[in-house]
């Protein structure tokens, strides 16, 4: 076992596929409600409406839902061939489990609808969902938690 884990082996494997589920229902149930209702609410800063998203975050790569479907199975694939070499601390696991809940979320939608539904819109910022907050949290999350390790480490040298 890994020095500092702070899970054994097997409640660190169920928590990342609990979390990385729970992520993925989420994105799922609440973009179902938002294409069964198709709700226009505007509460001022925030309107949620019914966005159908055929290309990446901020519209990059418009219709190629079929090149970002791939792109989006490569990279789940990845992560969960690659799951053991995912340290066992706490944030890394969190963030990789949010990473890959939201991928599987937003693939799902690019095979089954061919297109990704968006929702929450902040109108000074592109529409997003679930999957797109947890994947742009899990980057971020990521990114901090290597930068800090990668510095502590050339600390301790």
């Amino acid at each position: 076992m890994v020095k500092g884990s702070f899970l054994k082996k097997y409640n660190t494997e169920i928590f990342f596929v609990s979390l990385s589920s729970l992520i993925l229902l989420l994105d799922q149930l609440t973009k179902y409600l938002v294409w069964l209702f198709n709700p226009k609410l505007n509460l001022k800063l925030l309107t949620v409406h019914l966005v159908k998203n055929t290309g990446a975050g901020f519209g990059i790569l418009k219709d190629q839902v079929k090149i970002l479907a791939v792109i989006s199975l490569v990279v789940a694939v990845t992560v969960i061939l690659m799951y053991k070499k995912i340290p066992r601390e706490k944030f890394p696991q969190i963030f990789f489990a949010l990473f890959l809940g939201g991928i599987i979320g937003n693939l799902i939608d690019r095979v089954f609808r061919s297109y990704v539904i968006d929702f929450i819109d902040f109108r000074i910022w592109p529409a997003f969902n679930i999957a797109d907050a947890a994947i742009s949290t899990a980057v971020i999350g990521l990114i901090v938690f290597f930068w800090k390790n990668d510095n502590q480490n050339l600390l301790s040298k």
